[in-house]
């Protein structure tokens, strides 16, 4: 039968656990450190099997958003829509492809054409697998809107700078959803990886890949021109 543990406390890279089915009497309450994340954020209770083993850290990541897009330059939201690079898209894509030339690992692009775009610039148009969990966070009603407009028309849901609107988007994917999706990419890597998505999953995958809670999503920038690495469980950016 599964031994039953509860999640009291999450600090950084240290989770709490406590053993509620009463199954290690010597032990009520035990701390691991995370080497690779929790599911911290939307579950709340783990099943460890019997000869359950830990697979260990993530694999380094190289993560890549797509170069500006005339969307981007026009403030207007894309989620599941498209639209072109911008000449200064394009440029961001060939620094980009001048950072990572040279870097051994497996290529991995977002399904979506702004990401293939600047995909067949990084990679030279060599191969590259996509993949639909690399898109990005489907934002519902809100797809396709000056988000200048948004901030005058939801006021209560643009109440800030931050990025927590991203859960309140009607008919959105939310950040669980998106949460699940990135979470399930990176537990399939078997190798180094770069990795060309978008700035939402981006800042996802890092945090997963840091082994940090939700609530620092909007932690650290994220850049485009710009390489964001994650390894050993450190980050750091590359630049031109």
């Amino acid at each position: 039968m599964a031994q039953q543990w509860v999640i009291s406390s999450v600090v950084e890279r240290f989770v709490h656990i406590e053993d509620v089915s009463g199954s290690n009497p010597l032990s009520p309450t035990i701390i691991l450190r995370a080497k690779r994340p929790f599911r911290v954020a939307y579950t709340a209770t783990f099943f460890f099997e019997s000869g359950m083993s830990e697979k260990g850290v993530y694999p380094d990541l190289y993560l890549i958003r797509h170069g500006e897009t005339e969307w981007n330059a026009e403030g207007r939201m894309q989620g599941v829509l498209d639209s072109p690079l911008t000449p200064k898209g394009r440029a961001q894509a060939a620094r980009m492809a001048a950072l990572v030339n040279g870097v051994q690992g497996q290529r991995f692009s977002s399904p979506q054409g702004r990401a293939l775009e600047t995909g067949q610039i990084v990679f030279h148009g060599t191969d590259f697998v996509t993949d639909q969990r690399l898109a990005e966070i489907d934002i519902g009603e809100f797809t396709g809107q000056l988000i200048a407009d948004l901030r005058i028309s939801h006021p209560t849901i643009f109440d800030g700078n931050g990025l927590a609107w991203y859960d309140k988007a009607p008919g959105g994917e939310h950040l669980d959803g998106l949460f699940r999706r990135a979470a399930s990419f990176l537990d399939d890597l078997t190798g180094p990886a770069i990795i060309i998505t978008h700035g939402i999953t981006l800042r996802m995958l890092r945090l997963l890949a840091l082994s940090w809670p939700l609530s620092r999503l909007e932690a650290l920038p994220t850049e485009q021109g710009a390489v964001h690495v994650v390894r050993g469980g450190h980050h750091e950016i590359w630049r031109p």
